[in-house]
């Protein structure tokens, strides 16, 4: 483990894919971080449009941000994993590239690692609503709640997490099998190797709300799918594939809206039915298209 007490450089990890206003928002963030020890680490994950350009753009303009490219496996922890083969970090802090944050925010979160002195740390996320649908506020209520996570599954999601470098010379990269739940996995092997873990209430990620309902069921199915695949590459933790876990995650059912809200609250039970639907769809998905 690293010596708490001192400030190391920090790699950031950004994966991005067809997204170049978003990555431009989250890198013009990372450059203004006043935390002066640090890489910016931004992963293409093999983008078909100007995205690469616009990295290419600031790494021109700001030498500790670089381009790295992964477009051989189309996948969020593959273009992660990429990043880590070529961070230089004690710490390494990953972001997405549609998040947001202030320029306190690796100064706090590194204050907060140390602190603690743990190996790995949950930010808090907020979800900022684009436009005001009852999707957008639906997610916007129950999208991140990382330090339940960190309490009931010991995990964090990788929109907001730093990890020590140690931590992944021991348990490994992520799975890049994985087209969802590969933070899940992996926090819940770096707590099985009894590192620590913690969660930084002050240290703010900003992420969009999925503000259309295409969206938000293409997570679900997505998150579905990720059900069932580490069901069948981890039997033993997740168990036997076909099966599919207890119904469970953040989405609410009204609850967290005004008792006085009435039609919010049916909208939010609708739509938690609806997502509960997408996560099945997308898990039988996988089961069959691979058994």
């Amino acid at each position: 483990m690293s010596d708490p007490s001192r400030r190391s450089l920090v790699s950031l990890v950004v994966p991005v894919y067809n997204d170049p206003e978003g990555v431009a928002d989250t890198l013009d963030s990372l450059v203004a971080q006043t935390h002066d020890d640090h890489e910016v680490l931004v992963v293409d994950n093999g983008s078909t449009d100007d995205t690469r350009d616009v990295i290419c753009e600031y790494a021109a303009e700001y030498e500790h941000v670089t381009l790295l490219v992964e477009d051989e496996v189309q996948g969020s922890y593959a273009a992660r994993n990429e990043g880590l083969e070529h961070a230089s970090g004690d710490v390494i802090a990953f972001l997405d590239a549609d998040e947001t944050v202030e320029p306190d925010w690796l100064e706090t979160a590194i204050d907060a690692m140390q602190e603690r002195d743990v190996d790995y740390l949950g930010c808090a996320v907020e979800l900022a609503l684009p436009e005001d649908t009852p999707v957008g506020r639906y997610n916007a209520r129950t999208g991140f709640p990382v330090e339940r996570y960190l309490r009931e599954e010991n995990y964090a999601p990788t929109c907001a997490l730093l990890v020590r470098s140690a931590v992944f010379e021991d348990v490994g990269l992520f799975d890049s099998r994985l087209v969802s739940g590969g933070d899940l996995e992996f926090g819940q092997r770096v707590a099985a190797a009894e590192y620590r873990q913690g969660y930084a209430p002050d240290a703010v990620v900003t992420h969009p709300a999925r503000a259309s309902l295409r969206s938000l069921a293409k997570k679900n199915v997505r998150v579905g799918r990720g059900f069932c695949q580490k069901q069948r590459y981890y039997p033993n933790r997740y168990g036997v594939p076909g099966v599919p876990p207890s119904p469970g995650g953040s989405e609410g059912d009204g609850s967290a809206v005004g008792p006085d809200d009435l039609p919010m609250r049916v909208a939010f039970l609708v739509l938690s039915v609806a997502m509960l639907a997408c996560r099945g769809f997308g898990y039988y998905l996988e089961f069959f298209i691979d058994s």
